[in-house]
């Protein structure tokens, strides 16, 4: 892994990490949506949708795991 690599990815683990920290309530499920949000293939018009994102299910590897 480039210095640059580590640099990328240790900026982008430090968000994460805030970004887990701020919902007050349910941060597990908020974060699960979120990542599902953001690896959705398309657009997601509705929560249903994006419940049915593969990100979303419990044991399923991440879009951001390397």
């Amino acid at each position: 892994m480039s210095l640059l690599q580590r640099d990328a990815f240790a900026e982008l683990s430090g968000f994460r990490r805030e970004f887990y920290a701020c919902p007050t309530k349910r941060p597990d499920a908020l974060f699960e949506l979120s990542d599902a949000l953001l690896c959705a293939d398309a657009p997601v018009r509705t929560l249903v949708e994006l419940s049915l994102a593969l990100s979303i299910s419990v044991g399923m590897v991440r879009c951001t795991a390397g």
